[in-house]
């Protein structure tokens, strides 16, 4: 492990294992050296059951999700969740919310995606009233509560982070939540974003969900790395953040072929040099000395999102962090 980050986190649940198979994994994990699971939600597990199990099955590893969107649980419903999975997993466990996209949110929830900074903003402050047992009578711009107060308060209060891409969302995690969660990003990024975070005060987190693709032949991995980085950059949340990163002239070609229906050639057209800077491939040794870069550059939560063939157990073991 680097000398800039203690933690080494894993997301859960793993790819293509029913959750009963996974206790073996999950309970290895401290020993091997990780300290973190963090799920996602998304179009599959939601985020807190697979944190519930782990809890359970490995009972010193630290908690996350990363992220819960926003909009698709009401604020008293979130904070209830959150106290709960706090309560059971006493100073383990940490909220990662976020807006996630309007393809998550409007087309496959049904909800509205508007004003997403707003609120994720009025989100972070209803938070920290109710997850410490205020009663919450207050009308937000984006949501009005009136009356609710926990009945379920965790001791203690866990962090709340927000997932956060450009410099408003990135300010406003340093400034009113615990610290940030980012994606999509290669280690060199890490040094234009953290700044923005680190301007709402010292010692904030910073998590980094890491796509990574071990035993994988370079070629096999950047076809399916092609894959997964378009079926994102042509997400408008995702094209901003990189257009704000300066990639614009690199994934011109592929947004444009994206838009005339020639998804084959835009897979052709992300340049090879992005694939291996957003996606993390190679031997396990590579791909450690890869994550590592990471935590170099100000990453303080490096959490793999592991995309292994077959039995994902002997990868989880070869890329566990130095020691």
């Amino acid at each position: 492990m680097t000398q800039a980050t203690s933690r080494w986190g894993l997301t859960v649940p793993l790819d293509g294992i029913p959750f009963p198979d996974q206790r073996r994994i999950v309970e290895e994990l401290p020993d091997l050296g990780y300290t973190d699971v963090w799920s996602s939600e998304a179009g599959a597990a939601d985020a807190f059951t697979p944190l519930a199990l782990a809890s359970v099955w490995a009972p010193t590893l630290r908690l996350g999700t990363a992220i819960v969107p926003v909009y698709t649980r009401g604020p008293a419903t979130l904070a209830m969740s959150a106290a709960t999975l706090a309560s059971a997993a006493p100073g383990r466990f940490a909220l990662g919310v976020g807006t996630s996209s309007d393809v998550i949110v409007g087309r496959w929830n049904g909800i509205a995606f508007d004003e997403p900074y707003k609120r994720a903003r009025d989100t972070l402050r209803f938070l920290k009233s109710a997850l410490a047992g205020e009663k919450v009578t207050h009308e937000y711009d984006t949501f009005t509560v009136d009356g609710f107060r926990a009945g379920l308060v965790a001791d203690p209060v866990p962090p709340v982070l927000l997932a956060a891409l450009r410099p408003g969302m990135l300010r406003l995690a340093g400034r009113e939540a615990d610290g940030a969660i980012v994606n999509w990003l290669s280690a060199d990024d890490v040094r234009t974003v953290a700044p923005y975070v680190h301007d709402g005060g010292d010692g904030k987190e910073i998590v980094a969900r890491i796509f990574v693709l071990p035993g994988f032949d370079t070629d096999t991995a950047r076809a399916v790395g092609r894959r997964m980085i378009a079926s994102y950059m042509n997400v408008p949340v995702y094209r901003a953040f990189h257009e704000f990163l300066g990639r614009s002239e690199e994934f011109d070609g592929m947004w444009r072929l994206w838009a005339e229906g020639d998804r084959a050639g835009a897979l052709d057209a992300i340049p090879d040099r992005v694939v291996d800077d957003l996606v993390v491939h190679g031997s396990p040794d590579e791909c450690r000395e890869h994550l590592e870069r990471y935590a170099e550059a100000g990453i303080t939560t490096p959490v793999i999102a592991l995309l292994a063939p077959g039995d994902p157990a002997p990868m989880i073991r070869a890329l566990a962090p130095r020691r």
